[in-house]
Protein backbone atom coordinates (compact mmCIF):
# COMPACT_ATOMS: atom_id res chain seq x y z
CA UNK A 1 0.00 0.00 0.00
CA UNK A 2 1.21 3.26 -0.83
CA UNK A 3 0.57 6.71 1.30
CA UNK A 4 1.04 10.12 -0.22
CA UNK A 5 2.30 12.86 1.88
CA UNK A 6 1.77 16.45 1.27
CA UNK A 7 3.03 19.39 2.01
CA UNK A 8 0.94 21.93 3.65
CA UNK A 9 1.88 25.78 2.05
CA UNK A 10 0.72 27.44 5.16
CA UNK A 11 2.46 26.27 7.77
CA UNK A 12 5.84 24.74 6.51
CA UNK A 13 6.27 27.11 3.92
CA UNK A 14 4.35 30.01 5.15
CA UNK A 15 6.65 32.43 4.63
CA UNK A 16 6.87 31.65 0.73
CA UNK A 17 4.96 32.49 -1.45
CA UNK A 18 2.34 29.99 -2.79
CA UNK A 19 4.22 29.12 -6.20
CA UNK A 20 7.24 29.24 -4.85
CA UNK A 21 7.05 26.52 -2.61
CA UNK A 22 5.54 24.29 -4.73
CA UNK A 23 8.21 24.33 -6.82
CA UNK A 24 10.00 23.75 -3.82
CA UNK A 25 8.01 21.16 -2.89
CA UNK A 26 8.54 19.30 -6.21
CA UNK A 27 12.46 19.85 -6.00
CA UNK A 28 12.29 17.84 -2.67
CA UNK A 29 10.80 14.95 -4.21
CA UNK A 30 6.87 15.48 -3.26
CA UNK A 31 3.61 14.72 -5.27
CA UNK A 32 1.21 16.90 -3.36
CA UNK A 33 0.97 19.91 -1.89
CA UNK A 34 -2.24 21.44 -0.05
CA UNK A 35 -3.39 24.18 1.57
CA UNK A 36 -5.86 26.19 3.51
CA UNK A 37 -7.66 28.56 1.16
CA UNK A 38 -10.83 27.83 -0.69
CA UNK A 39 -12.57 30.15 -2.16
CA UNK A 40 -10.49 33.97 -3.05
CA UNK A 41 -6.84 32.66 -3.76
CA UNK A 42 -5.37 33.22 -7.67
CA UNK A 43 -6.74 29.98 -8.96
CA UNK A 44 -5.26 30.42 -12.80
CA UNK A 45 -1.97 31.30 -10.90
CA UNK A 46 -1.58 27.96 -8.77
CA UNK A 47 -3.30 25.82 -12.00
CA UNK A 48 -0.62 27.33 -13.72
CA UNK A 49 2.21 26.12 -11.34
CA UNK A 50 0.52 22.95 -10.47
CA UNK A 51 0.36 21.53 -14.15
CA UNK A 52 4.03 22.97 -14.88
CA UNK A 53 5.17 20.80 -11.72
CA UNK A 54 2.98 17.81 -12.23
CA UNK A 55 1.94 18.30 -8.67
CA UNK A 56 -1.38 16.93 -7.23
CA UNK A 57 -3.33 19.19 -4.97
CA UNK A 58 -4.07 16.97 -2.06
CA UNK A 59 -6.56 19.20 -0.14
CA UNK A 60 -7.72 22.17 0.37
CA UNK A 61 -10.18 24.41 1.84
CA UNK A 62 -14.16 24.17 1.68
CA UNK A 63 -16.00 26.05 3.79
CA UNK A 64 -16.84 26.53 7.78
CA UNK A 65 -19.63 27.12 10.40
CA UNK A 66 -21.71 24.56 10.60
CA UNK A 67 -23.14 24.95 14.75
CA UNK A 68 -25.72 27.11 14.23
CA UNK A 69 -28.37 26.63 11.70
CA UNK A 70 -28.39 30.70 11.01
CA UNK A 71 -24.85 30.37 9.39
CA UNK A 72 -25.69 27.27 7.00
CA UNK A 73 -26.37 29.94 4.05
CA UNK A 74 -23.19 31.42 3.87
CA UNK A 75 -21.34 27.69 4.96
CA UNK A 76 -23.04 26.32 1.52
CA UNK A 77 -22.36 29.73 -0.58
CA UNK A 78 -18.63 29.29 0.57
CA UNK A 79 -18.89 25.58 0.15
CA UNK A 80 -20.01 26.44 -3.62
CA UNK A 81 -17.48 28.69 -4.32
CA UNK A 82 -14.59 26.24 -3.09
CA UNK A 83 -15.89 23.53 -5.22
CA UNK A 84 -15.67 25.31 -8.37
CA UNK A 85 -12.23 25.94 -7.76
CA UNK A 86 -11.26 22.63 -6.27
CA UNK A 87 -12.81 21.00 -9.51
CA UNK A 88 -10.47 23.42 -11.43
CA UNK A 89 -7.22 22.46 -9.50
CA UNK A 90 -8.04 18.78 -9.41
CA UNK A 91 -8.15 18.59 -5.42
CA UNK A 92 -10.43 15.96 -4.44
CA UNK A 93 -10.62 16.60 -0.47
CA UNK A 94 -11.74 19.90 0.83
CA UNK A 95 -11.74 20.75 4.39
CA UNK A 96 -14.53 21.30 6.29
CA UNK A 97 -14.46 23.41 10.50
CA UNK A 98 -17.62 23.28 12.61
CA UNK A 99 -16.66 26.74 13.66
CA UNK A 100 -16.62 27.98 17.65
CA UNK A 101 -19.02 27.96 19.98
CA UNK A 102 -20.12 31.65 19.43
CA UNK A 103 -23.68 31.07 21.00
CA UNK A 104 -23.55 29.86 24.28
CA UNK A 105 -27.45 29.31 23.81
CA UNK A 106 -27.32 26.76 21.78
CA UNK A 107 -27.30 23.38 23.62
CA UNK A 108 -24.42 21.34 22.64
CA UNK A 109 -26.87 18.23 21.07
CA UNK A 110 -28.83 20.97 18.80
CA UNK A 111 -24.97 21.98 17.67
CA UNK A 112 -24.13 18.49 16.85
CA UNK A 113 -27.65 18.02 14.79
CA UNK A 114 -26.73 21.65 12.75
CA UNK A 115 -23.54 20.19 11.79
CA UNK A 116 -25.33 16.74 9.97
CA UNK A 117 -27.82 18.73 8.58
CA UNK A 118 -25.38 20.77 7.20
CA UNK A 119 -23.31 18.00 5.93
CA UNK A 120 -26.18 16.62 4.61
CA UNK A 121 -26.71 19.60 2.40
CA UNK A 122 -23.12 19.66 1.47
CA UNK A 123 -23.35 16.70 0.51
CA UNK A 124 -25.99 16.82 -2.68
CA UNK A 125 -23.19 19.69 -4.15
CA UNK A 126 -20.69 16.98 -4.37
CA UNK A 127 -23.30 14.11 -4.89
CA UNK A 128 -22.04 11.95 -7.86
CA UNK A 129 -18.83 13.01 -8.13
CA UNK A 130 -15.61 11.60 -6.80
CA UNK A 131 -14.57 14.84 -4.19
CA UNK A 132 -14.81 14.48 -0.52
CA UNK A 133 -15.46 17.07 2.19
CA UNK A 134 -13.68 16.34 4.98
CA UNK A 135 -14.52 17.73 8.83
CA UNK A 136 -11.87 18.21 10.59
CA UNK A 137 -11.76 17.91 14.66
CA UNK A 138 -9.18 19.93 16.39
CA UNK A 139 -7.55 20.00 19.79
CA UNK A 140 -9.25 21.96 22.02
CA UNK A 141 -6.64 21.68 25.04
CA UNK A 142 -3.55 23.27 23.17
CA UNK A 143 -4.56 24.81 20.05
CA UNK A 144 -8.17 25.98 19.34
CA UNK A 145 -9.86 26.23 23.09
CA UNK A 146 -13.83 26.93 21.87
CA UNK A 147 -13.84 25.11 18.91
CA UNK A 148 -16.81 22.50 18.76
CA UNK A 149 -15.81 19.56 17.50
CA UNK A 150 -12.14 17.96 19.36
CA UNK A 151 -12.71 13.82 19.65
CA UNK A 152 -13.02 11.89 16.11
CA UNK A 153 -15.26 9.26 17.93
CA UNK A 154 -17.85 12.26 17.88
CA UNK A 155 -17.02 13.13 14.02
CA UNK A 156 -16.96 9.26 12.81
CA UNK A 157 -20.57 9.27 14.79
CA UNK A 158 -21.27 12.54 12.75
CA UNK A 159 -19.90 11.09 9.34
CA UNK A 160 -21.97 7.94 9.89
CA UNK A 161 -24.94 9.84 10.52
CA UNK A 162 -24.88 11.78 6.96
CA UNK A 163 -24.48 8.51 5.08
CA UNK A 164 -22.54 10.00 2.19
CA UNK A 165 -19.86 8.56 0.21
CA UNK A 166 -18.45 12.50 -0.27
CA UNK A 167 -18.47 13.14 3.23
CA UNK A 168 -15.52 11.98 5.74
CA UNK A 169 -13.35 12.80 8.47
CA UNK A 170 -10.39 14.58 8.17
CA UNK A 171 -8.19 12.62 11.20
CA UNK A 172 -5.49 15.03 12.15
CA UNK A 173 -3.18 12.67 14.06
CA UNK A 174 -1.41 15.65 16.16
CA UNK A 175 -4.86 17.07 17.51
CA UNK A 176 -6.19 13.78 18.33
CA UNK A 177 -3.03 12.65 20.40
CA UNK A 178 -3.74 14.89 22.57
CA UNK A 179 -7.46 15.21 23.12
CA UNK A 180 -7.74 11.14 23.00
CA UNK A 181 -4.67 8.70 22.11
CA UNK A 182 -4.96 5.53 21.31
CA UNK A 183 -3.88 6.81 17.30
CA UNK A 184 -4.08 3.35 15.62
CA UNK A 185 -7.09 1.87 16.96
CA UNK A 186 -9.43 4.47 16.19
CA UNK A 187 -7.60 5.22 12.89
CA UNK A 188 -7.77 1.21 11.71
CA UNK A 189 -11.55 0.75 13.25
CA UNK A 190 -12.32 3.69 11.21
CA UNK A 191 -10.40 3.89 7.88
CA UNK A 192 -13.08 3.80 5.64
CA UNK A 193 -14.64 6.71 7.26
CA UNK A 194 -11.22 8.48 6.50
CA UNK A 195 -10.79 11.00 3.83
CA UNK A 196 -7.59 12.53 5.15
CA UNK A 197 -4.93 12.80 7.39
CA UNK A 198 -2.93 15.65 9.14
CA UNK A 199 0.91 14.81 10.44
CA UNK A 200 2.88 16.91 13.04
CA UNK A 201 4.93 16.04 15.72
CA UNK A 202 3.61 16.38 19.43
CA UNK A 203 4.31 18.40 21.73
CA UNK A 204 4.86 21.15 19.27
CA UNK A 205 3.28 20.63 16.21
CA UNK A 206 6.94 20.43 14.88
CA UNK A 207 8.12 17.61 12.35
CA UNK A 208 6.70 14.30 13.02
CA UNK A 209 10.25 13.04 13.71
CA UNK A 210 9.95 14.48 16.78
CA UNK A 211 8.10 13.68 19.34
CA UNK A 212 5.88 11.42 21.08
CA UNK A 213 4.33 9.81 18.51
CA UNK A 214 5.96 6.79 16.76
CA UNK A 215 5.03 7.87 12.94
CA UNK A 216 6.74 5.14 11.69
CA UNK A 217 4.55 2.79 13.13
CA UNK A 218 1.47 4.70 12.65
CA UNK A 219 1.90 5.17 8.80
CA UNK A 220 2.34 1.48 8.52
CA UNK A 221 -0.85 0.90 10.67
CA UNK A 222 -2.75 3.41 8.10
CA UNK A 223 -1.29 1.69 5.23
CA UNK A 224 -2.04 -2.10 6.31
CA UNK A 225 -5.72 -0.72 6.86
CA UNK A 226 -6.25 -0.20 3.07
CA UNK A 227 -5.96 3.93 3.01
CA UNK A 228 -3.93 4.90 -0.09
CA UNK A 229 -4.61 8.66 -0.34
CA UNK A 230 -2.91 11.47 1.18
CA UNK A 231 -1.58 12.39 4.67
CA UNK A 232 -0.70 16.37 5.22
CA UNK A 233 2.03 17.59 6.55
CA UNK A 234 0.81 20.33 8.61
CA UNK A 235 3.91 21.25 11.20
CA UNK A 236 5.68 24.49 11.83
CA UNK A 237 9.24 23.72 11.28
CA UNK A 238 11.61 23.77 15.05
CA UNK A 239 13.97 25.38 13.22
CA UNK A 240 17.26 23.34 13.69
CA UNK A 241 16.50 22.19 9.95
CA UNK A 242 16.18 24.25 6.92
CA UNK A 243 13.01 23.77 5.15
CA UNK A 244 14.41 21.54 2.68
CA UNK A 245 16.11 19.05 5.53
CA UNK A 246 12.96 19.22 7.19
CA UNK A 247 11.18 18.21 4.37
CA UNK A 248 13.54 15.85 2.76
CA UNK A 249 13.41 13.73 6.12
CA UNK A 250 9.77 13.79 6.15
CA UNK A 251 10.08 12.44 2.77
CA UNK A 252 12.28 9.48 4.01
CA UNK A 253 9.88 8.59 6.98
CA UNK A 254 7.05 6.93 3.98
Amino acid sequence: MVLILSVCLNSITGDMSRTDAMRLSKKIGYKAVEFWEGSDFPVSEYKEVLEETGLELAAMGGSGGLTDPADRGAFLENLHKSFENAKILGAKSMIATTGWNENPDIPGEVKHESIIAGLIEAAKILKGTDYYLVLEPLNTLVNHAGYYLDRSDEGFDIVRAVNSPNIKLLFDIYHQQIIEGNLIANITANIDLIGHFHVAGNPGRHEPFYGEINYYEVFDAIKKAGYTRYAGLEYWARGDLDIEASLKKCLEMC
